[in-house]
């Protein structure tokens, strides 16, 4: 048995974060690596530099929004792209691929802006488009699956610095949980890092750059690590890496990190 691990981590724009992104990965040297929010084209990705590193990439982006994209040292095998439904699709949010024998797929969730516009209605439809697209693309009941990424959405109380100042709004509504939830029950996956820390608070992994909430350690944890159930057994640890977030021109989002054998 060898231990892999699984970095997650909404970067809120690769390039910009390459100067910290790279000393990072140098140190950390996760086997796979999900990026949401790379914000490039994939011809402009920064592949040279990441690869000399000892990784290949996968990469579904796009210019100023969006984008994903799987690094991985144990190598990419059947990586697909999108939600694969035949709807229109250009938001570049999701790709998937086999990594060291573990099914890895990369999600950025749409954010909804507010309850009850446009866009969060567009957001529980898409959730509704992603559980039906890992129904038809990976086996959760078999394999070791993780979906990954930037969820947009809190489980419950504990992943959130003040419960009554978000409650029912956008990241913390219940249509929002149901949908998560809805995805999980249906391909039985775990919230991971719950499953390893259940009774504890105050574990974060966004804090908004517009309010200094870094500082006040005034978070929410909305990037997730979903499990199959082969996965949780094969799970030896989650982790949220907290000093990725601190710094100088930081992304306002901190990795997390999932180990289990292989």
């Amino acid at each position: 048995m060898s231990e892999l691990r699984v970095a997650t981590w909404n970067v809120n724009s690769l390039r910009a974060r390459m100067p910290r992104f790279l000393p990072w990965l140098e140190a950390k040297r996760p086997e796979v690596v999900c990026l949401q929010e790379t914000k490039v084209v994939d011809e402009l990705f920064p592949r040279e530099e990441i690869e000399d590193l000892g990784y290949e990439c996968a990469v579904h982006g796009r210019k100023t929004y969006n984008g994903v994209a799987i690094l991985s040292r144990v190598g990419l095998e059947d990586v697909q792209k999108g939600l694969g439904d035949g709807e229109a699709e250009d938001e570049h949010r999701v790709i998937s691929a086999d990594c060291g024998g573990v099914q890895v797929v990369c999600c950025y969730v749409v954010n909804g802006q507010k309850v009850g516009a446009e866009r969060y209605d567009y957001k529980l439809r898409w959730f509704e488009r992603l559980t039906s697209r890992l129904e038809r693309t990976v086996d959760t009941a078999n394999e070791k699956v993780l979906v990954v990424g930037d969820y947009n959405v809190t489980f419950d109380e504990r992943d959130i610095w003040n419960p009554d100042q978000w409650r029912g709004k956008i990241l913390c509504s219940e249509p929002e949980r149901a949908a998560l939830n809805g995805l999980m029950q249906r391909l039985d996956l775990t919230d991971a890092f719950r499953a390893m820390h259940p009774d504890e608070g105050d574990h974060y992994t966004w804090w908004d750059f517009r309010t200094f909430a870094w500082k006040r350690n005034r978070g929410l944890r909305i990037d997730h690590v979903l499990a199959s159930q082969v996965a949780m057994q094969a799970m030896t640890g989650v982790h949220i890496d907290r000093e990725a977030r601190d710094g100088e021109k930081p992304s306002d989002h901190a990795p997390v990190i999932a180990a289990l054998e292989v």
